[in-house]
């Protein structure tokens, strides 16, 4: 795990930074927010590309910059990894040579990764004679994290590296980056501004809007915040269970995914057992009952308390409960009165597996959109 302390403080004729960061960094944090919002002028400064007085950056107690100290580390010493929109490869190298030009630059560094292990990871081997021209978006993508990694990175930042890529390179790519701190130990900074992508890799989530850091830490807390939805994009309430992914059953469509609350089962994911996963859950696909339902199709029956109750303006109150991790309810407000939900009230929540944001998950396997009791065969044993 790394430490990184970041404080920023720069100002443009139309835009000003505000930034102060104090985070253990361990696998990929997210740096999420609208454009213009300063992430990427963010992970300029923490990399020293962009020098402003005022600002510092220290990085498992060594100290990058400090103005006030008169301390500036230029890039080349941070022992730092980048990777950008555009894989910005040599033209006039073939993929071999790119993969490897990063580690002639660079000292040597005492369990660097070997040129083999790092080939087969990202499925270079059949591209290593190719010249960037003729590779695809995605491979280029593919080749420019594979650089990266073999400089052995202290830490790796990633601005919007899928952005310009569509759908399905996208898929072929996350798991890559999910692999980076699972495989190879590397923590990532990862900026982005598709939920998607965050909900899918990050364990923290760092956001920012205005300039401003509104909220960071665990992606379960910051994304369970009902007052912060609106800057995550989402027009829905949802939120986030963190998750290891526990049984696989093929022929049923299933995934069971246990998480500190018991277990929750879902479409079948293409992630190995003992992967830890984001699960993303609508808030109107969950129901409410006072007593255990016997007789339902519903996958998904969890025992919790209330411990929140909010007015959304409308019809509906939103219903934030504790079932060994924090999960909102949509109810009507005449539903609320009649059940008694007040905080500490105990209840049951009822989830279709359906209700899991698939994207969240990773590419799955099972399409079914109804997912039911009616359609699976019992539990897995």
């Amino acid at each position: 795990m790394s430490h990184l302390i970041a404080k920023c403080a720069i100002a443009y004729p139309d835009f000003r930074l505000n930034a102060a960061l104090d985070l253990s960094i361990d696998g990929v944090t997210a740096v999420f927010g609208p454009s213009g919002s300063g992430k990427s002028t963010l992970l300029r400064l923490i990399a020293g590309l962009d020098r402003r007085a005022g600002n510092i950056v220290c990085m498992d107690g060594e100290t990058w910059q400090d103005d006030a100290a008169g301390i500036f580390a230029p890039p080349h010493q941070r022992q730092l990894g980048f990777v950008f929109q555009e894989a910005r490869l040599f033209p006039h190298l073939s993929v071999r040579a790119n993969i490897g030009y990063g580690v002639k630059r660079k000292p040597a560094v005492e369990g660097r990764f070997d040129f083999d292990q790092v080939v087969d990871a990202f499925d270079l081997r059949s591209l290593l004679d190719r010249r960037p021209q003729r590779l695809s978006g995605g491979e280029r993508q593919r080749v420019a994290i594979a650089r990266a990694v073999m400089t052995h990175p202290r830490l790796l930042l990633m601005d919007e590296p899928l952005s310009s890529l569509d759908l399905d390179r996208k898929d072929e790519i996350l798991p890559l980056i999910e692999r980076l701190g699972h495989d190879f130990g590397i923590p990532v900074l990862y900026v982005s501004h598709a939920i998607d992508e965050v909900l899918r890799l990050a364990s923290q989530l760092v956001l920012l809007s205005g300039g401003a850091v509104l909220a960071a830490g665990p992606i379960e807390d910051v994304t369970n915040r009902l007052d912060l939805h609106p800057y995550t994009g989402r027009i829905d309430a949802g939120a986030v269970l963190r998750a290891t992914v526990s049984k696989h059953d093929s022929a049923r469509g299933l995934t069971e995914f246990a998480f500190t609350g018991g277990v929750f089962r879902g479409p079948t994911i293409d992630a190995p057992v003992g992967q830890i996963v984001n699960l993303r859950i609508r808030s109107r696909d969950v129901a409410l009952s006072l007593e255990r339902p016997e007789k339902t199709s519903i996958l998904n029956i969890l025992p919790g308390r209330v411990t929140q109750v909010e007015d959304s303006g409308g019809p509906h109150a939103h219903v934030l409960l504790d079932v060994g991790s924090p999960l909102w309810a949509r109810v009507m407000k005449v539903s609320a009165r009649e059940l008694g939900l007040v905080p500490g009230k105990p209840v049951y929540a009822m989830i279709k597996a359906v209700a899991v944001d698939r994207r969240s998950m990773g590419r799955t396997t099972a399409m079914d959109a109804s997912l039911t009791k009616d359609t699976l065969a019992p539990p897995l044993e």
